[in-house]
């Protein structure tokens, strides 16, 4: 079916049914008929309305609702934000990268499951055996690793509106746009067909957000709202990252927009940057959004906080994988045994140790004189690193003898 819309009035007109293979049917309308022309005049009405409306958009400011009926591209041209400079989609997907990202994310099942409707939450008690206890652990984090699957990273979409005839047989029928859009059953939005008929009898593809609101309009996502949510609008946007609602943002950017739309890359690239200045890391960790996150960091060149703070949070291993990831994205060299520890398939710790052994702080070692390496030839922030380093360094000798004096003392080699 093919539906008619004014402006932003939608009608449903008389329909001709041809066989076609798409049943796709053609709209006539007669000019000559009384009900037409009282139509005509009441179509006329509602775009003088809709002129006075724009014309008052000087004031928009008192009325939220006219200000939600704009289009949001203009909000987001207001200030400039990190973008991707081509297509990262490639390096995105690579194995090795989803990897290292997936390993970084860090599988936490009491951050993945928690209840987020509620702020006490009750606790269930099971008895079970061993092996009961092992199944449901094994089922947890194969579900907590679906729940955590990381939203993609693309290049953004560039509108391109292609001119498919120009008709000036047709020009000053009408002072208002014709917007034909194909509603068959069972196709996906990005491949129905929806164009305009401009006044001039130019018949145009219609442009991505004019796309997107008939999409919702005729085929509503649950959560997505047909015009922008005013929680995106630059003032409220800032208050709800200055409250660390970080999550919270990024799951409804996820709902409302695609991922290779501008608002998407300027609303996330504002909050992986907000995150990133505030070093409020642990807002993201164990979350979906902690892999997109760590990936634009590494391909602005931005790690310098976050590799400190994994430092000061003995995730050394995570470190080396940030490293091997930021130097697998810039085409840089590295040590293949490095590589190879880096991308080791580990089970995800679910359970802190109270200490580590002799072996882990040996390993940990390790760790640190990559880290240092890189820091004193790639990194900004030096001095911070070094020092960081340096402290994690003395602490973990000092743990190393008190390790081994243990183990001498229980006749251990």
């Amino acid at each position: 079916l093919f539906d008619v819309s004014f402006g932003d009035v939608f009608l449903r007109c008389v329909n001709l049914p041809t066989p076609n293979k798409r049943a796709t049917n053609y709209t006539i309308l007669s000019t000559e008929s009384a009900p037409t022309k009282r139509m005509w005049k009441l179509f006329k009405d509602l775009r003088l309305i809709g002129g006075l409306a724009r014309r008052s958009s000087t004031v928009s400011h008192t009325n939220p609702t006219l200000c939600r009926s704009l289009s949001s591209t203009a909000q987001s041209n207001s200030e400039p934000f990190l973008s991707y400079e081509k297509d990262p989609a490639p390096a995105f997907l690579r194995d090795d990268v989803q990897q290292l990202l997936k390993s970084i994310t860090r599988l936490e099942l009491d951050k993945v499951f928690r209840k987020r409707s509620v702020k006490d939450n009750t606790v269930e008690y099971r008895f079970m055996t061993d092996e009961q206890l092992r199944r449901e652990l094994l089922h947890s984090i194969e579900q907590a690793q679906q729940m955590l699957q990381m939203p993609p990273v693309v290049q953004e979409q560039q509108d391109s509106c292609r001119v498919i005839s120009k008709d000036g047989a047709l020009k000053s029928l009408s002072t208002s746009k014709f917007v034909f859009t194909d509603i068959t059953y069972g196709l996906k939005n990005s491949q129905r067909s929806i164009v305009v008929r401009h006044p001039d009898g130019t018949l145009q593809e219609a442009p991505y957000e004019m796309r997107k609101r008939l999409n919702q309009i005729y085929f509503p996502l649950t959560g997505r709202s047909i015009h922008q949510p005013p929680m995106f609008e630059d003032e409220h946007l800032q208050r709800l990252l200055e409250e660390g609602k970080y999550e919270f943002v990024l799951d409804r950017a996820c709902v409302q927009f695609e991922p290779y739309e501008k608002d998407y890359h300027h609303i996330t690239a504002k909050v992986y940057q907000h995150i990133n200045e505030s070093r409020s890391f642990d807002a993201l960790r164990s979350t979906r959004h902690f892999g997109p996150f760590v990936f634009f960091l590494a391909w602005h060149r931005l790690i310098d906080d976050l590799l400190l703070d994994m430092i000061k949070q003995d995730y050394l291993r995570n470190g080396i994988e940030l490293i091997v990831l930021y130097s697998t994205l810039h085409g840089m060299p590295i040590d293949e045994g490095v590589k190879q520890i880096a991308l080791q398939t580990q089970m995800p710790s679910l359970f802190d140790a109270a200490e580590k052994s002799v072996d882990e702080l040996k390993q940990d070692e390790q760790y640190l004189s990559i880290i240092e390496q890189f820091v004193n030839g790639q990194a900004t922030k030096k001095v911070q690193l070094n020092l960081a380093v340096q402290a994690y360094r003395e602490m973990a000798a000092e743990k190393l003898r008190l390790a081994q004096g243990i183990r001498r003392m229980h006749g251990e080699s």
